[in-house]
């Protein structure tokens, strides 16, 4: 594995971006500096300016920054609620792509995972990440922070957050009925799942 590619000047990046080397340059707005490899990356979405240090600086590195761009549309920030689609159910964890976040949908792609830890905030060690989500469930959480391979870790460990809506194996959309089993109107059979609480 050779060294991630740098960002170029003028691009538009996202959080976790490499967009220099700590040698070269000092990590300004909008990035920081990972000690183990000295290397900066981008810690927010925006368009990506290198300038150099400024007047009377001893330093003789350029700075790197990231600026907001409105045009990236909103980003998912820790403390953020969001709806995403459940992409794929693991042993440990299910992975989602982020689609609003809060009433207003993200014009770029973001990952999210939800961990078997996050699912649910009683009985942990007996959750059942299939018991919980199966892919193409709509599901509201929360946002706890950026993790790693620039996916978002996700909780649904409130009442309110969970699966909002799901389809059933006949092909219809369930009712949730309990908060933690949904129901399909066509067959009457009903699946499990983590519901969100109905507000």
């Amino acid at each position: 594995m050779g060294p991630a590619a740098k960002a170029k000047e003028g691009e538009v990046v996202t959080p976790g971006e490499v967009v220099g080397k700590g040698t070269e340059a000092v990590a300004g707005k909008g990035c920081y500096l990972s000690p183990h490899n000295n290397t900066i990356y981008a810690s927010m979405t925006g368009r990506f300016t290198r300038s150099p240090s400024p007047p009377g600086s001893t330093e003789n590195r350029h700075v790197l920054e990231v600026v907001s761009d409105k045009a990236c549309g909103v980003v998912p920030e820790p403390g953020s609620v969001v709806l995403a689609r459940v992409t794929k159910v693991m042993a440990r964890m299910a992975s989602v792509d982020i689609m609003c976040v809060g009433p207003k949908s993200v014009k770029e792609k973001f990952s999210g995972i939800i961990r078997q830890q996050d699912v649910r905030a009683t009985e942990i060690d007996k959750v059942d990440m299939h018991l919980s989500f199966r892919p193409g469930d709509i599901v509201r959480a929360a946002v706890l922070s950026l993790g790693d391979a620039r996916a978002y870790y996700l909780s649904t460990a409130k009442n309110e957050l969970g699966v909002v809506s799901a389809e059933s194996i006949a092909g219809a959309t369930m009712v949730p009925i309990t908060w933690t089993e949904m129901q399909c109107p066509l067959t009457g059979q009903i699946e499990p799942r983590k519901v969100a609480k109905v507000t």
